[in-house]
């Protein structure tokens, strides 16, 4: 891989349904042709991120179909939509084995196969700090989650708990800034059984990948994990390592290629670099290109000293406005020239390249 790769971000369910309509007959990941891959190669991309393979969760997608400003989005985005384009988040996953719909066991190794004959490694997405609320662990180990302990809990904080099945009461993830995502339970990073259950599922996704985007990298770090949950753990013992650099260590021992790409914001980056990293997010790159000026970034991009390489550039991804309807088209042709002539790890949405303004809710994607 060069020193500088570029990658690809696509979801999987959009392009499989494009390729599809494209050829006139349903295709699986498996069985998109390797041109494809070596037509994207020869555009200038080392690395693919396939957003969204995993299994989704029945009861997300309940809640994304049922959610009134979600439907509003959705409306916003798609106008024509049906209730058969919502998947729920694929940020709930229901289990880390492809979704049905875009392939049978064993199609994600062929995939990575295909990739490889075309010169391109394949990401796929890791979520460490929740799982879907009807994902098997709730119902058969609560105990690697955060749990409400008396009705007090439960009543000061409104919103934070769901009732499981089994009658557990569970906290939904959270990033401390925002509501909960109320179709997610949240993992307990203190709990040594849940960090060797993430480990073991990461062990396998380095099967069948070769490398992860760690979705909201930031909140498996101890202190911060601490300060959002350490009261709702009392007696809890913080463990002894952060979870990154346990997990890290254990996955290249068997994998050492392996890339860890880490989605991170509040000024965590340089700490996730350091627990061992590949990359992670300039967010703040972002956002000195959309709403300052050349000398905020200069002023950035300065800071970053000899870790500039490991930086994950952008001025879309599946989070963020699309480049031209955010930036202009003037201006998002300048903020890419700068972001794609920047060390570090170049990232193209898919869409980004074709000028689309249309961003749609990750419950479509």
């Amino acid at each position: 891989m060069r020193p500088h790769p570029v990658l690809y971000e696509a979801s999987a369910r959009l392009l499989l349904n494009r390729l599809s309509a494209g050829t006139g007959r349903p295709l699986s990941l498996a069985r998109i042709p390797v041109e494809f891959w070596r037509r994207l190669e020869a555009r200038g991309f080392d690395l693919l991120w396939l957003m969204g393979v995993w299994r989704r969760s029945a009861e997300a997608r309940g809640r994304a179909l049922a959610h009134a400003d979600l439907r509003e989005a959705y409306g916003r985005a798609l106008p024509d939509w049906k209730d058969s384009d919502v998947e729920g988040s694929p940020y709930a996953v229901a289990a880390y084995t492809l979704d049905p719909a875009l392939g049978a066991e064993g199609d994600l190794a062929l995939l990575r196969d295909n990739l490889h004959r075309a010169g391109l490694g394949l990401i796929l997405d890791f979520v460490p700090n929740h799982i879907a609320r009807d994902h098997a662990w709730t119902r058969d180990h609560p105990d690697r989650f955060v749990r409400a302990l008396s009705e007090k809990v439960l009543h000061a904080h409104p919103g934070w708990f769901f009732e499981t099945a089994g009658g557990v009461r569970l906290a939904h993830g959270r990033d401390p800034n925002f509501p909960s995502w109320d179709d997610t339970a949240q993992v307990n990073f203190f709990s040594a059984e849940a960090r060797e259950a993430l480990v073991g599922e990461l062990l396998r996704i380095a099967g069948v990948a070769d490398g992860v985007r760690c979705d909201m990298a930031m909140l498996a770090l101890t202190d911060i994990f601490g300060h959002v949950w350490g009261r709702f753990l009392p007696g809890a013992a913080r463990p002894p390592a952060e979870f990154w650099s346990e997990a890290i260590a254990r996955v290249r021992a068997q994998h050492p290629g392996f890339i860890f790409i880490a989605e991170a914001y509040w000024g965590s980056e340089p700490r996730l670099l350091d627990l061992g990293f590949d990359y992670t997010y300039d967010k703040t790159l972002y956002d000195r290109l959309l709403h300052g000026g050349a000398e905020g970034a200069r002023h950035h991009l300065e800071s970053q000293g000899g870790r500039a390489a490991r930086w994950v550039r952008f001025i879309e991804n599946h989070d963020e406005a699309r480049a031209t309807a955010a930036f202009g088209r003037e201006r998002s042709l300048a903020a890419a020239t700068a972001a794609l002539t920047l060390p570090g790890l170049r990232l193209i949405h898919d869409g980004q390249m074709e000028g689309r303004r249309a961003r749609l809710p990750v419950q479509l994607l």
